[in-house]
């Protein structure tokens, strides 16, 4: 049985394959229902994905772009599967400046990126959650993660640390404005990040 091994070639830090500065994400929603299916596709089938380049198959989807552009249509796929009542989480890993990427799998429409805002902006409900950063490539790393927590302390929206990640809180208006600050800043900083973050909304309470 022939063996499909990969070759990233020559990747190294501080030179991404990819020239446009592609950020994507790969996410997945859970619903705790029995309409799981319905929720999860309804929801990604709303989204405006005209300024994105798109992915769905039976483990995730991917969101491939403009940084603006891809958390714009990350946020409206988690708040268009929000149903009142029903406990649900979205998993992501967001990554830019990746050296094994390459200019394939985006958009050329990169104006006006913030297709869902208008439809999206009127949706919130309280979330919490965590995520954790990992810029690549940097000796002095820590300061840089140090920076986007305190800057989410200030904001309200960071509400402790724990071991391997940082635990968020607030609105979902608010942490995904923060978690694009993250993105956008750590992303001017150092060549290639990755963050990975989970958002819990309708926690049953009394239960942990």
């Amino acid at each position: 049985m022939q063996k499909n091994y990969v070759n990233y070639g020559n990747c190294s830090v501080g030179k991404p394959g990819s020239t446009l500065e592609i950020t994507g994400a790969r996410f997945n929603l859970s619903p705790m229902s029995d309409d799981f299916k319905s929720i999860i596709l309804g929801a990604i089938k709303q989204v405006d994905l005209s300024k994105v380049w798109a992915e769905t198959d039976h483990i995730s989807t991917v969101y491939r772009g403009k940084e603006e552009a891809v958390f714009d249509a990350l946020k409206a796929a988690f708040l268009y599967a929000y149903k009142e009542g029903v406990h649900m989480t979205l998993e992501s890993t967001i990554s830019k400046g990746c050296p094994g990427d390459t200019d394939s799998d985006y958009t050329l429409e990169l104006d006006d990126p913030r297709v869902n805002q208008a439809e999206t902006e009127a949706i919130d409900f309280p979330v919490i959650g965590k995520f954790a950063l990992y810029p690549m490539g940097s000796d002095n790393y820590m300061a840089t993660i140090a920076k986007v927590v305190n800057e989410g302390i200030d904001r309200g929206v960071v509400t402790g640390s724990g071991h391997y990640g940082t635990n968020l809180g607030g609105s979902a208006q608010d942490v995904f404005d923060y978690l694009e600050y993250v993105s956008h800043t750590v992303g001017s900083e150092v060549s290639h990040y990755i963050s990975q973050f989970t958002l819990h909304c309708n926690v049953p309470e009394g239960d942990i």
